[in-house]
C-alpha cells in the first residue's frame, strides 16, 4: 500500500499496452518502408538504366529509407518510451544527439565503485540554500520555524497514487490509514502534505516521493524537517514524540540496523519512513540519491549493480533504498557522519511480529514507550492492498491492518470517553461516566501515556 504500490502493476500493464500498439503501427510502417524499397529497388534500377543518370539522388533516398528503418527496428526492440535525456553516451555526449539508441556499457565492479551515470536533475541547481533560508525567515516572521510549542517545525509527507485501488478494500483502508497520520499529526502539532500527484514522470514507483520531498523543502523554508511516511506506515503510538533534540548536527534520521549496513545488506535500512533536514546537504543527497531513479534503463541498468554490490538483493530495477544504502556504503566520508540509523524505538516497526502483540501491550505496557513494547509504528511493507498483487495474503494483511488500526484509535476515543469493543470491531463502546465533569475528564485523557 506504499505511494505506488498497486498504482505502479497498473500504469506499467497501461503503459505495456500503449506501447504494443505503438509498435504495431511502427511495424505497419516499417513494412511499407520496406515495400517502398524494393519497388525502388526494382523500378529506380531500370529508370537509371534507361535514363543514364539520376543514380546519386536515388542513392541518397534509399539511405534515408535504411536509416528510417533502422531507427523504427531500435524503437521497436527496446519496447519503451524515451528516456528524455537522462543517459549519457559513454563519450560524454548527449545521447539523444545520435538517431540511433545508445545503450549502457559497464562492468559491475567487485569494489563497488560510485553509480557512473550522474545526467539526471530534479531541477536548476541550488546552492547557498542554508543562507537563503536564513533571510528569507528574517523577513518573514509570520512563518516561523518552530511550532506552537517552541519545537523546530516538522512537516509530514505521504501520499497514494492519483487513481483508484485495484481492489476497493485498498481505498477504504488508505482511507483509514490517512485518518491515522491526521490523528497523530493534530495530537503533536505536525503539518501535514497527502499527495496524489508525479511530480516528475521519469521518477515513478518507490522513486515518486524524491521530487516531492524537495520541492516542499523548498517552497516551506520555516519547516526544518520533512518526515515522509509511506501511506502503509500506520502510528500505533500516538502517545510518542520524536526525539528531535537527539538529532543536532545530523541531517537524515532512518531507521535501520548498522551492523547490517557494513555488511552490505539490503535491508540493512527502511527508506519507507525517513526524517530529513531542510537544508543544502539535503539538497545535495537528494541530487545524487536520485541519480539511479530514472525509469527505463537506467534504473533497469542500476538494479543490475545493486544486486551485484548488496547482500541478498533479489534481480529487479533500481529501488530508492537500495540506492540510498549503496550511495551511503561507496560515499561513506561524503555522507555517513550526518546520517543518524535510528535504532532506540520503532521508526519501522516491521508488521507481522507486532500485530498480534497488542492485547499483550495494553495489557503489560502503556502507550509514549515506541519502542517493541509499543511500537511508534507499525509498517506494513509488503502488503499492496492497493493493487494486485502482494508478498501477503491479502486478507492476512486487512485482517493486521484492522488491528492495529483500531490499536491506534482507541488512544484517541479515550480524550472522549470511548474505545473499540475489540481490535477486529470498528464499533466503539462508551468506557467513560457521561455524568462525569467533561474538564475532569479530558485532563485525566490528556494523559496520553497512561495506562490502558
Amino acid at each position: 500500500m506504499g505511494v505506488a504500490g498497486g498504482g505502479r502493476l497498473r500504469s506499467s500493464s497501461k503503459k505495456l499496452q500503449r506501447q504494443r500498439t505503438m509498435n504495431n503501427i511502427k511495424l505497419t510502417l516499417l513494412c511499407g518502408f520496406m515495400t517502398v524499397l524494393v519497388l525502388r529497388g526494382t523500378v529506380g534500377f531500370n529508370l537509371l538504366v534507361n535514363s543514364g543518370g539520376g543514380g546519386s539522388d536515388a542513392a541518397d533516398a534509399d539511405a534515408k529509407v535504411v536509416e528510417d528503418i533502422e531507427r523504427i527496428l531500435g524503437e521497436i526492440r527496446s519496447d519503451s518510451e524515451p528516456d528524455y535525456g537522462s543517459l549519457a553516451a559513454d563519450d560524454g555526449n548527449d545521447a539523444s544527439s545520435n538517431s540511433t539508441t545508445t545503450a549502457l556499457h559497464f562492468s559491475l565492479p567487485a569494489d563497488a565503485s560510485t553509480w557512473p551515470y550522474r545526467n539526471y536533475t530534479l531541477g536548476p541547481k541550488i546552492s547557498g540554500w542554508d543562507a537563503t533560508r536564513r533571510q528569507w525567515m528574517s523577513q518573514n516572521p509570520a512563518f516561523p520555524p518552530q511550532d506552537g510549542r517552541g519545537k523546530p517545525k516538522v512537516l509530514l509527507v505521504t501520499g497514494s497514487q492519483p487513481g483508484p485501488c485495484d481492489n476497493p478494500m485498498g481505498d477504504h483502508y488508505l482511507l483509514k490509514a490517512t485518518k491515522n497520520k491526521i490523528d497523530y499529526c493534530r495530537l503533536h502539532g505536525v503539518e501535514i502534505v497527502y499527495n496524489m500527484a508525479h511530480l516528475d514522470p521519469e521518477l515513478t514507483g518507490y522513486w515518486s516521493k524524491i521530487p516531492l520531498v524537495r520541492r516542499l523543502m523548498l517552497a516551506h523554508p520555516e519547516v526544518e524537517w520533512v518526515w515522509w511516511v509511506d501511506s502503509d506506515a500506520i502510528f500505533t503510538d500516538m502517545a510518542f514524540e520524536l526525539p528531535l533534540h537527539r538529532y543536532d548536527g545530523r541531517n537524515l534520521v532512518v531507521h535501520g540496523y548498522p551492523d547490517l549496513l557494513e555488511k552490505r545488506s539490503w535491508i540493512s535500512l527502511n527508506a519507507g519512513i525517513y526524517l530529513i533536514r531542510n537544508c543544502q546537504w539535503s539538497l545535495d543527497l537528494l541530487d545524487a540519491w536520485v541519480q539511479m531513479g530514472p525509469r527505463g534503463r537506467v534504473r533497469d541498468e542500476a538494479g543490475k549493480l545493486l544486486t551485484a554490490s548488496l547482500t541478498g538483493r533479489p534481480e529487479f530495477a533500481a529501488d530508492d533504498q537500495s540506492a540510498l544504502i549503496y550511495l551511503l556504503l561507496t560515499e561513506k566520508d561524503k555522507w555517513i557522519d550526518k546520517v543518524h540509523i535510528e535504532t532506540e524505538f520503532y521508526l519501522h516497526g516491521f508488521w507481522p511480529g507486532l500485530v498480534d502483540r497488542y492485547e499483550e501491550m495494553m495489557e503489560r505496557h502503556h502507550p509514549g514507550l515506541g519502542d517493541d513494547r509499543w511500537p511508534f509504528i507499525t509498517h506494513f511493507v509488503g502488503c499492496k492492498t492497493c493493487g494486485r498483487y502482494e508478498d501477503y495474503p491479502l486478507d492476512r494483511c486487512l485482517s493486521s491492518m484492522e488491528r492495529a488500526i483500531n490499536f491506534a484509535d482507541n488512544q484517541v476515543l479515550r480524550l472522549y470517553g470511548f474505545r473499540h469493543r475489540s481490535l477486529t470491531s470498528p464499533k466503539v463502546r462508551r468506557v467513560t461516566d457521561p455524568r462525569t465533569n467533561p474538564l475532569e475528564a479530558k485532563e485525566a485523557a490528556l494523559k496520553m501515556d497512561a495506562k490502558f
